[in-house]
């Protein structure tokens, strides 16, 4: 299983319009990509405006489609003004 984390911290004028888009993109992952496995959403407990995804694939090569998807892209192109920084790791479970 390949797994990606992202960790996103979002100006916080924008943190309600990010946390509907973000979860409706959790949703459109799962519904609309067969090999997208789990897709969590998470927020920081004491920073309301850290934000943390955990997401499964079966492979690299879903993940390099779930990138390329219009759903993604749009969802990219949304929040990217609105976040102040991101990272992204990936993983392979055992």
């Amino acid at each position: 299983m390949f797994v990606v984390s992202v960790e996103f911290v979002v100006d916080s004028a924008h943190l309600a319009a990010f946390r509907r888009t973000v979860l409706e993109q959790a949703k459109n992952s799962l519904d609309l990509e067969e090999d997208c496995q789990t897709f969590h959403v998470c927020v920081d407990g004491e920073h309301g405006n850290r934000f943390f995804l955990y997401e499964e694939y079966t492979d690299r090569t879903a993940f390099d489609a779930h990138l390329a998807s219009g759903h993604f892209r749009e969802f990219s192109a949304l929040v990217d003004p609105w976040v102040v920084s991101k990272q992204v790791s990936t993983w392979y479970r055992l």
